[in-house]
C-alpha cells in the first residue's frame, strides 16, 4: 500500500513540475509563440519543423494545441497547416521521455537549490521565472525518482510483477492500460515518463512499455476531444485530426512492434533508453509516414466537424474561450484580437448613426440601435469577465500590465458604441420632429464626424499592429480636434444669433458635437495606452 502511495506522490510531483516548468517557459516566451507560429504557416514542411521545436523547448503540447486554435479562428492559419504543426509536435513530445531517462543523479537537488534562489532571491522579474523553470525541471526529476523507488518496491509482490512483466504477452492490455492511465492523469507525456522509471525499476519490458506508450498516445488525443466538444468548430477539427494520426500510427505498427522492439534494443544497452529511443522513433516514424495525407486529414475532419456560422447560434465573442486561461499569453493575445473586433463594431456605428442624422435615414439609426444591445454590450460584458478571471491566474508583469490595457481599453470603446448610439437617437428625434438643419450646420457636422471617424481608425490601427507612430498620429489628431470642436460652437452660437439654426437643432447639434468630442477623446485614450505599453 505505502508503495502505491508513493508512486501517486512521485507521479503528482511529476505533473506538478512539469506544470512549473511549461509555465516558466510560457512566461519568458510571453507571445512570442504565437508571432513564430503566424510566420512559419507558410507550407506544411517548416509548420511541422515548428511543432517539433516549439513542443521540445516549451514542454507543453497543449499550449501550441490552444495558439493553433486561436490562430485559425482569427483565420490567420488553416486546418491543414495546423495538422502539419501536429504532426512535429508528435515528435516534439518525446523529448520529455529523453530527458528523464538520464541518469542524473543529486543534480536534480541542484537544480532545485539554483532554482530557489533564482525565484526568491532575484529582483528581475525574468530571472524569478527563470527559476520557476529550474525548480519545475527538478521536481519533475525528484518525482521521477520517487517513482522509480517505489517500483522497485512493488516489484517484490508476485501479482504485480506477473502482470506487468507479461505486458509483453498480450499488446493489447498494454495499449488499453496507457488510454486508461493517459485518461486518468490526463497527461501523456506524465505516463511515458512513468513507463521510462518502469525500465529504470526494471519491471517492465520493452514490448510491454511500448504497448503502454501506444496506449498514451491514442489517451492524450481522446481527452483533448472531450475537452474540445464544447468549444468552437475548428477545435474539435484539431482534436479530431489528432485522434487519426495517433490511431493511424498505432494500427500501422501493430503488426510490427516485435521487429520493431528487436531493432529498438540495439540502440542502447540501457532499458530506459530503449523506451525512450522506442517512443522518439514511433512517433518519427509516424509522422513521416503522415505527412504526405495532411490535405486528405484535414478534408475528413471538416466533414466529421463541418465548421458552423457561431454568428448564427448567438455566439457574441469570436475569439476568446475559457479553454485559453491555461495558456495565458494566447488568451491575452485572443482578447486582444476581440478588443479590436469591438472597436471595428463601434467605428461602424460611428459612420452609420452620423449618416442617419445627416441623410435622415431611419434604417440607419435602427441599425446603430441594435448593434450596441445586440454585439457591443454582450461582448464588452464578456471580454470583461474574460480578462478578469485570466487576472486571477499566475501571470509574468508584462501579462498583468496586458491585461489591465485590455480591461481599461474595454470600458473606452464600449463608450464609443454609446456615444454612436445617441446620435443615433439624434437622428431619430431628429426625424421625428422634422427639424431642419442649416446647410453650414451639415457642412460642418460631416467634416467634423469624418475627422474624428479617421482618429478613432488610426487609433485602432495602432492598436492591432502595436504602430506607435501612428498612436501618436491619432493623439495629435485629437488635440487638432479640440480646435476643430471650438471652432463649431463659436460658428454654430453665431448662427443662432442670427436665427439661421432653430432652437430645436440647436441641442441636436451641439449634443452631437459634444458626442464627437467624447470619442475623440476616447481615441486619444486607445493611443496613448499604445505609446505606454
Amino acid at each position: 500500500m505505502l508503495g502505491i502511495v508513493q508512486i501517486l506522490a512521485g507521479l503528482a510531483l511529476f505533473l506538478f513540475g512539469m506544470h512549473m516548468l511549461s509555465s516558466g517557459i510560457e512566461k519568458l516566451a510571453g507571445d512570442k509563440i504565437q508571432q513564430w507560429l503566424e510566420r512559419v504557416t507558410s507550407n506544411n514542411l517548416k509548420s511541422a519543423g515548428f511543432g517539433a521545436i516549439a513542443t521540445a523547448l516549451v514542454q507543453s503540447s497543449g499550449l501550441i494545441m490552444v495558439t493553433m486554435i486561436g490562430l485559425i479562428n482569427a483565420n490567420l492559419m488553416t486546418v491543414e497547416q495546423s495538422i502539419a504543426v501536429m504532426l512535429g509536435q508528435e515528435i516534439g513530445t518525446t523529448v520529455t521521455a529523453q530527458v528523464v531517462a538520464f541518469e542524473i543523479g543529486n543534480f536534480r537537488l541542484l537544480l532545485l537549490v539554483v532554482g530557489f534562489i533564482f525565484l526568491e532571491f532575484s529582483l528581475r522579474h525574468n530571472w524569478k521565472t527563470f527559476g520557476e523553470l529550474l525548480m519545475g525541471l527538478g521536481i519533475v526529476f525528484v518525482g521521477m525518482e520517487m517513482m522509480s523507488s517505489a517500483l522497485d518496491a512493488l516489484i517484490t509482490i508476485p501479482l504485480v510483477s506477473n502482470m506487468l512483466m507479461h505486458l509483453d504477452k498480450n499488446i493489447g492490455w498494454g495499449i488499453l492500460g496507457g488510454m486508461v492511465l493517459t485518461g486518468i492523469v490526463q497527461s501523456s507525456t506524465a505516463v511515458s515518463s512513468l513507463t521510462v522509471a518502469m525500465g529504470i525499476s526494471n519491471v517492465i519490458t520493452l514490448p510491454g512499455a511500448i504497448s503502454v506508450i501506444l496506449g498514451a498516445n491514442i489517451g492524450s488525443c481522446v481527452t483533448g476531444l472531450l475537452a474540445s466538444l464544447k468549444l468552437s468548430s475548428t477545435a474539435r477539427q484539431a482534436s479530431l485530426a489528432q485522434i487519426i494520426i495517433n490511431t493511424t500510427g498505432v494500427l500501422i505498427f501493430l503488426p510490427f512492434i516485435m521487429p520493431f522492439v528487436a531493432l529498438m534494443e540495439k540502440t542502447s544497452p540501457l532499458l530506459p533508453r530503449q523506451i525512450a529511443n522506442s517512443h522518439t522513433a514511433f512517433n518519427l516514424i509516424v509522422s513521416l509516414l503522415l505527412f504526405p495525407f495532411v490535405k486528405p486529414i484535414a478534408s475528413v475532419v471538416k466533414r466529421i466537424a463541418p465548421e458552423r456560422n457561431e454568428k448564427d447560434e448567438g455566439k457574441k465573442t469570436l475569439y476568446i474561450d475559457e479553454n485559453q486561461y491555461a495558456v495565458p499569453s494566447v488568451a491575452i493575445s485572443e482578447a486582444s484580437r476581440e478588443l479590436y473586433r469591438m472597436g471595428e463594431i463601434t467605428n461602424e456605428m460611428l459612420v452609420l448613426s452620423c449618416q442617419a442624422l445627416i441623410e435622415q435615414d431611419e434604417g440607419k439609426a435602427v441599425r446603430v440601435i441594435e448593434m450596441e444591445n445586440s454585439l457591443v454590450n454582450p461582448i464588452a460584458h464578456e471580454l470583461d469577465n474574460f480578462i478578469g478571471t485570466l487576472m486571477l491566474a499566475d501571470l509574468s508583469q508584462q501579462q498583468q500590465q496586458r491585461c489591465f490595457q485590455v480591461k481599461t481599453l474595454v470600458i473606452d470603446i464600449e463608450r464609443v458604441g454609446d456615444m454612436a448610439e445617441d446620435i443615433a437617437q439624434f437622428a431619430q428625434e431628429r426625424m421625428l420632429g422634422n427639424i431642419a438643419f442649416s446647410d453650414e450646420a451639415i457642412t460642418e457636422l460631416n467634416y467634423l464626424w469624418k475627422f474624428v471617424h479617421n482618429t478613432y481608425s488610426d487609433a485602432l490601427t495602432a492598436l492591432l499592429k502595436k504602430d506607435k507612430e501612428l498612436a501618436q498620429k491619432a493623439c495629435q489628431a485629437e488635440s487638432e480636434f479640440d480646435n476643430l470642436y471650438a471652432q463649431a460652437r463659436e460658428r454654430h452660437v453665431k448662427r443662432m444669433e442670427e436665427e439661421v439654426c432653430t432652437p430645436s437643432a440647436n441641442v441636436i447639434f451641439t449634443e452631437t458635437l459634444r458626442n464627437l468630442e467624447r470619442i475623440s477623446d476616447h481615441a486619444d485614450n486607445i493611443g496613448l495606452s499604445v505609446l505606454q505599453n
